[in-house]
C-alpha cells in the first residue's frame, strides 16, 4: 500500500512546469500543466540518457494526451501513464498525486 508524503505548495509549481521531489528515496517529477489543480507525477530518470531530468522538459499536448519530452534526447513520456511514445520498451514509472489543503501530495 502506498503512503503518501508532502512534498511542496501547489503555489510552488508554476503552471505550465515540473518540479522535482525526493520521495522514499526515489526522484520524482511532477508537473502542474495548467493553473488548476490538475498535477502529474512520473519518475525523473529518462531511460535513454539515464539521467535524472524529466522534470525539466516541456509539456506537450499529443492526441488530446499530455506528454513531457525530455530535455536530452526529446522522446516523449505520457504524464498519466509513464508510457514512452517512441518506444514503450522505455516506459517508466507514474504515481499518484494529489493537492490536500493547497499541499502537494505523491504516493510511491
Amino acid at each position: 500500500m502506498s503512503q503518501w508524503t508532502s512534498v511542496c505548495q501547489l503555489d510552488d509549481i508554476i503552471p505550465g512546469t515540473g518540479v522535482c521531489a525526493l520521495v522514499n528515496g526515489e526522484q520524482v517529477a511532477i508537473f502542474r500543466p495548467s493553473a488548476n489543480e490538475a498535477l502529474f507525477a512520473i519518475n525523473n530518470m529518462d531511460p535513454f540518457a539515464r539521467s535524472n531530468v524529466l522534470s525539466r522538459g516541456m509539456i506537450c499536448e499529443h492526441q488530446g494526451e499530455l506528454w513531457v519530452a525530455s530535455p536530452l534526447k526529446k522522446q516523449r513520456f505520457n504524464l498519466a501513464t509513464g508510457v514512452c511514445m517512441e518506444d514503450e520498451r522505455f516506459s517508466i514509472n507514474a504515481f499518484k498525486v494529489r493537492v490536500t489543503g493547497g499541499q502537494v501530495e505523491v504516493a510511491v
